[in-house]
């Protein structure tokens, strides 16, 4: 895979993720706000940044400062091509709008030019802060997944809320 470039858009940067993020990444990531919904307890200094060939991590910068991780992977068999993304942003900064620009930012770029017409993302259905961000965007929900995924503490199973983009409904 080739190395993905460097995307800008409503005040925000999405650059490649590299090694040297992953302290700024890590303490975002353990934040009680951003933990609750991604775990973070188990992940090591740096190689949970590059540990997935088939996943694209970007790390989203404000004013030359990391605040948070966009990624996207591709599902690349014609009869079913999408692309699904994932974000987290620093608690610190969150309800600026930094999130909502990234999201556009790397839904323009899957868009244009990876050619995707669909992106899905699947936050827990409880996760009512980032549901709102997705849908701002043009994100729409279209089913619940039930016990989807582990909580992160280990105890148990919540629901997801799978949420689709269309190319023609980017806000």
């Amino acid at each position: 895979m080739t190395t993905p470039p460097t995307l800008t858009g409503g005040g925000v940067t999405l650059r490649p993720v590299a090694l040297g993020d992953g302290p700024a990444l890590l303490a975002i990531l353990r934040t009680p706000e951003v933990a609750r919904w991604w775990g973070g307890d188990d992940v090591d200094e740096g190689s949970w940044l590059v540990d997935d060939p088939l996943t694209v991590k970007f790390a989203v910068v404000v004013e030359d400062v990391v605040v948070g991780l966009v990624q996207y992977s591709e599902e690349a068999d014609p009869m079913y091509r999408h692309a699904g993304i994932d974000i987290f942003i620093d608690p610190q900064v969150q309800r600026r709008g930094i999130g909502r620009a990234a999201l556009r930012t790397i839904a323009g770029y899957l868009f244009s030019e990876r050619g995707h017409h669909r992106i899905v993302i699947d936050p827990a259905a409880q996760n009512h802060r980032a549901i709102s961000a997705y849908a701002a965007v043009g994100f729409r929900p279209v089913g619940v997944l039930r016990e989807y995924e582990r909580n992160p503490d280990g105890t148990g199973w919540h629901d997801g809320l799978l949420m689709e983009l269309l190319v023609s409904e980017l806000i």
